[in-house]
């Protein structure tokens, strides 16, 4: 089979594997389709090699068909569809309490360990999501994203009627603000890029640059003045962190979605002044993947137009490069079996 391997250096190379067997309680998956995302694209920067095992296969957002069983596992067949929840989390500890999705010993797949980006991967059958038979494939690779934004939305507690705003138009950002907006919400996106402004009104969302609006004043004038009553942080950047508080109302709650690695200044007189809530959203839990694949299955929402190019595995470091020359794109899709 063909693989993919991350060297370093802002290097994939593509080489031959012998197929293996799945192990016990394992499964073999042929690969359709893994979605590049941000944390792939770290990965390739260098950002994340004392974390990864160089050489290494990444890619975790994936879509696929069971091709093997291996010893003990059961409730799959082959030939299903099915989607990874790639979060190893069988080192869960007591301490956990429960939540063994940010189990304080938990182990992404497709980066603490081989990930999709290859023809078949073996994975352990308590990660997999069965899909419905008629599930497309390569909207099928969205799920993992999607859970994130499922599981974001759901931590926020929003409500039908609710006025969300998110901060970043991201996939993710984007992704956010259509489960929003599914759930009734009145939203609205706040993004600099003008090619992602766009591309947010091209999947029917109310997007609008702070270059451009006065973003406080812009909100309060759509709510008569009550303002936001959920904020999601996507962006990642100061002045995001400096509005957010800023467009929130009273008892608004805000969900911290972006990933800070170091220390950021936060008005946190707002929280006292106004009574608001910071919500900290990692990840996602079983429900969410299940919210997900329904979503994705109804084709209720215009999910296709987030894909913004489909390339084959033998193509995956101009695949990275090309990212690199043109961050206006939402999401690529390796086609694993082309």
């Amino acid at each position: 089979m063909i693989a993919t391997e991350y060297q370093g250096d802002k290097t994939f190379n593509v080489v031959n594997r012998e197929i293996t067997a799945p192990a016990e309680g394992e499964v073999r998956i042929k690969v359709a389709y893994v979605g590049v995302c941000g944390t792939d694209v770290h990965i390739y920067h260098g950002m994340m090699d004392k974390r990864v095992d160089i050489p290494v296969t990444i890619g975790h957002e994936m879509s696929g068909t069971i091709d093997a069983l291996g010893a003990g596992v059961t409730g799959f067949e082959v030939g299903e569809n099915v989607v990874v929840r790639p979060l190893d989390d069988r080192k869960a500890k007591p301490s956990d309490k429960g939540f063994n999705h940010i189990c304080e010993e938990l182990k992404f797949i497709g980066i603490d360990s081989p990930g999709a980006m290859q023809q078949y991967w073996n994975v352990p059958a308590f990660t997999l999501h069965k899909l419905p038979s008629k599930t497309d494939l390569k909207l099928a690779a969205l799920v993992e994203p999607l859970s994130v934004a499922v599981h974001d939305v759901r931590m926020s507690g929003l409500q039908k009627g609710e006025t969300a705003v998110v901060l970043g138009g991201g996939p993710i950002g984007l992704l956010v603000a259509l489960v929003a907006q599914e759930k009734g919400a009145n939203v609205i996106v706040s993004e600099v890029n003008e090619k992602r402004i766009a591309k947010a009104k091209e999947l029917g969302l109310n997007a609008q640059s702070p270059l451009k609006v006065g973003l406080v004043d812009y909100v309060r004038k759509e709510t008569e003045g009550r303002l936001a009553d959920v904020v999601f942080e996507v962006a990642g950047v100061q002045p995001a962190l400096d509005v957010m508080t800023e467009i929130a109302g009273i008892r608004g709650r805000i969900v911290m979605v972006a990933i800070h690695g170091q220390k950021k200044e936060i008005d946190l007189f707002k929280f006292f002044w106004k009574e608001l809530k910071l919500i900290g959203a990692r990840v996602y839990e079983k429900e969410d993947y299940e919210n997900a694949i329904a979503l994705i299955s109804s084709s209720s929402l215009p999910f296709s137009d987030m894909i913004t190019d489909v390339q084959p595995l033998s193509k995956i470091q101009q695949v990275f490069e090309k990212i690199d020359n043109n961050p206006d794109g939402l999401k690529v899709l390796m086609d694993c079996q082309s």
